[in-house]
């Protein structure tokens, strides 16, 4: 039986496929992910890349024809930051970010530590 590649070997190759403006975006929204979780380890599940914290899955995020979304960004996460991702497509549990705007860091950033406190809050 054949050993599936690491995570971060999937990662790699998962941004590789894809068009040069989205594989920019997700590199950077990556980078943003690792800043503001920098304990959190690099997954691949579902078929895009992921971040998993304390043996927890955190986020994914993934690219398409003319966006990016990151997931799991509930309701709680949208009300909370409202004023920020209002500019935003968001759907039950989904933030769709369009690939020819620059990719807010911050933001990015922001929803990453709403999801750790979303995540702790849970575990207690």
């Amino acid at each position: 039986m054949a050993k599936q590649p690491s995570a971060k070997a999937q990662v790699a190759a998962y941004l590789d496929a894809l068009p040069p403006d989205a594989r920019k975006a997700l590199k950077q929204v990556r980078a943003a992910i690792r800043m503001a979780a920098p304990k959190a380890e690099e997954g691949f599940s579902y078929r895009i890349p992921s971040v998993r914290l304390d043996d927890r899955p955190l986020v994914w995020y993934a690219a398409f024809k003319n966006h990016y979304s990151i997931y799991p960004i509930g309701v709680s996460i949208t009300r909370a930051l409202a004023k920020d991702v209002d500019q935003y497509e968001t759907s039950k549990g989904t933030i769709r970010f369009p690939l020819d705007e620059p990719v807010p860091v911050a933001l990015v950033k922001k929803l990453v530590k709403a999801r750790i406190a979303e995540a702790k809050q849970r575990g207690k």
